[in-house]
């Protein structure tokens, strides 16, 4: 069984259009993440909250401080290295931070608590700071959070 093919001679063909951006879908609104309809719920804060409270202004603007704080050796902060073990916000305003250090031995023994007392107290709403060193429980590697053991590489 032989097919036939039809073949036409033609002088010359109309170039194909160029494609162009404008003719397409634009990538952003291809890519776009669609809203989630939880987003609005968890970016609000609750209501009710008192400032000390966690959740409340002045706790999360503690915090926020405390992570401003690196530790001279190691390039993480001593919140997510694990170096606080409390944040304790009293009903007039003053701080109480209990904290460690990796090792009794740590060069910034000294001036670290300084340092955390000072941050804190610059916190706005914060009526005064103080900072106890506890070596009880002693730090380890485990307390550090997921984020800080992904930035030394152990994760």
């Amino acid at each position: 069984m032989t097919e036939h093919i039809k073949t036409e001679e033609v002088e010359s063909v109309a170039k194909p259009p160029r494609a162009r951006v404008d003719d397409t879908e634009a990538p952003a609104e291809m890519l776009e993440r669609k809203k989630d309809y939880l987003e609005g719920f968890l970016a609000e804060k609750p209501e009710g909250i008192a400032p000390g409270a966690p959740g409340g202004d002045i706790y999360e603007g503690v915090i926020s401080a405390l992570k401003e704080i690196f530790d001279p050796e190691i390039p993480v902060n001593i919140y997510d290295l694990g170096l606080i073990y409390g944040v304790d916000v009293a009903d007039d305003c003053s701080v109480t931070v209990s904290m460690t250090l990796t090792t009794p031995h740590c060069p910034v023994a000294e001036s670290m608590p300084g340092e955390v007392e000072l941050r804190v107290s610059a916190v706005p709403g914060v009526r005064d700071a103080e900072v106890n060193l506890v070596w009880d429980p002693p730090w380890d590697m485990a307390k550090m959070t997921d984020e800080a053991k992904l930035e030394l590489g152990m994760l």
